[in-house]
């Protein structure tokens, strides 16, 4: 059984009728979110990190799909994503304003089922695509994990999201303990290899969606991790697994198992100014991990002040 997670559609049509046409039409092929207005367009979009084409109705009471695009272009998340109009207008005005707002195409009233399918196949292959192309460009050349450009825009969207749902991030850093040392004695084939089973490690701990292990730079790593984690049982049972690993460095004449320390912070962001203050935190508590003996996790919680409002 194919285990390929199918693409996620929203449709967004005043017209009860048009949208489950458009549902049945695609729900074989696709997994299918409804909204019957521009509010509710924008906030299931908010909700829904993972949208991969939106079909969205130009004439709207409230609020009309040109207005729902340009709101739509201003969310971190749903900025690139992309959008067909369906639209009883003829006039080429029209449809040009819609494509230089950035939509990518348009569908015409009455629907066309086969015209729908077809166009809706081919934007879906070229998303998945560009998604591969991303992929790559957002992956860590040597630990196959994502990489610091990946990650600051995960922690962007994140802390966002938080500000909006007045939810806690879960922010880690993780620096390998004398890894110098070991790439000195070992070599640097063998330290690289050590980096990757060590990111694999990590990797395990961020599953969930949005949740995001990374390499930051060097030997050092960063996890972003889903409200309600138990930050520090996820650390401590990461600094165990790579101490299970046996990756043995030299150290005044007998060998020792390479380690890790981490930093975290569990935040409610009314009381951080900003993601990179967050991350600053974060490096803080891991170098006092470090200063303190090394292979150990130290993490605070960060609450606003009494009276302090959200962003």
């Amino acid at each position: 059984m194919s285990t390929t997670v199918p693409p996620t559609v929203l449709i967004v049509d005043d017209d009860r009728i048009n949208r489950t046409l458009l549902a049945e039409l695609l729900q074989d092929d696709c997994r299918i979110i409804l909204a019957r207005d521009g509010e509710s367009a924008i906030a299931r979009a908010r909700e829904e990190p993972d949208i991969d084409l939106i079909l969205l109705d130009v004439s709207m009471p409230q609020m009309d799909g040109y207005e729902v695009m340009k709101k739509l272009r201003q969310e971190p998340h749903t900025a690139t994503t992309a959008v067909i109009f369906i639209t009883a207008a003829t006039e080429t005005g029209s449809e040009e304003f819609g494509l230089s707002l950035g939509a990518i195409d348009y569908l015409h009233k009455p629907i066309r089922p086969a015209i729908v399918h077809a166009r809706v196949r081919n934007h879906l292959k070229f998303v998945a695509q560009r998604k591969e192309l991303e992929q790559l460009a957002d992956r860590d050349g040597l630990t196959g994990i994502a990489n610091r450009r990946r990650f600051d825009l995960a922690l962007e969207r994140a802390w966002w999201h938080a500000v909006r749902a007045g939810e806690l991030l879960n922010l880690a850093m993780i620096d390998v303990d004398h890894f110098k040392r070991y790439n000195d004695r070992h070599g640097h084939s063998a330290g690289d290899e050590a980096l990757r089973e060590i990111a694999q490690v990590l990797a395990r701990t961020a599953r969930r969606s949005g949740e995001v292990a990374a390499r930051y730079g060097g030997d050092e790593f960063v996890l972003l991790l889903s409200t309600g984690t138990d930050l520090e049982n996820v650390l401590e049972q990461a600094r165990r697994e790579v101490a299970a690993l046996n990756l043995a460095r030299a150290s005044a004449n007998r060998s020792t198992v390479i380690t890790i320390s981490c930093g975290g912070v569990t935040a409610d962001v009314r009381s951080v100014s900003s993601p990179a203050a967050l991350l600053q935190q974060a490096d803080a508590l891991l170098y006092k991990a470090k200063h303190q003996g090394r292979n150990r996790v130290l993490v605070q919680a960060c609450a606003p002040r009494p009276g302090e409002n959200s962003h």
